[in-house]
């Protein structure tokens, strides 16, 4: 085994719970939560998913860029010498990382307040737009790794 393998894989572990948490939040929580709890338990329910994902979600975030950055430094001796993949990985990581930081900072509290005044319209509304987020870094998230795996050559 190369020192680069336990780098890659840990950065590879690192996408799939970030990437695939969002996926299976959107795809199978959320339409389940809907169809069989009231909107009191659903969103207590999201606060508890967001409350223990976003560890995991902090985990990943530091991560990918130390993997990838040790990575970077034993392959391309650099940021410069990289292919133009790896730039466009490095900045959608950034990108992802504004949106999460946008719902861990400003949206999630939003909804902690809604949901302990019981303010299940107000805590709907704030869920929705939480949606919207995690719906945008899951469509780059997908990208991100399907761009990681074809490794195109421009």
């Amino acid at each position: 085994m190369t020192p680069y393998a336990p780098l890659y894989a840990l950065h590879l572990l690192a996408a799939v719970v970030w990437v695939g948490g969002m996926f299976f939040a959107w795809m199978i929580l959320r339409p389940a939560a809907v169809e069989t709890l009231e909107p009191p338990a659903r969103l207590r329910l999201w606060l508890s998913v967001f409350k223990r994902f976003f560890v995991w979600v902090w985990v990943a975030v530091a991560a990918l860029p130390l993997s990838g950055l040790g990575m970077l430094h034993m392959s391309y001796s650099g940021f410069d010498a990289a292919p133009r993949y790896v730039h466009i990985m490095m900045g959608l990581y950034l990108v992802m990382l504004a949106l999460f930081l946008r719902i861990q900072a400003l949206q999630l509290p939003q909804l902690r307040r809604a949901v302990e005044a019981e303010n299940w319209p107000a805590g709907g509304e704030v869920l929705g737009r939480i949606r919207k987020v995690v719906g945008s870094n899951l469509l780059i998230g997908l990208a991100l790794m399907t761009l990681a795996a074809m490794r195109p050559s421009f």
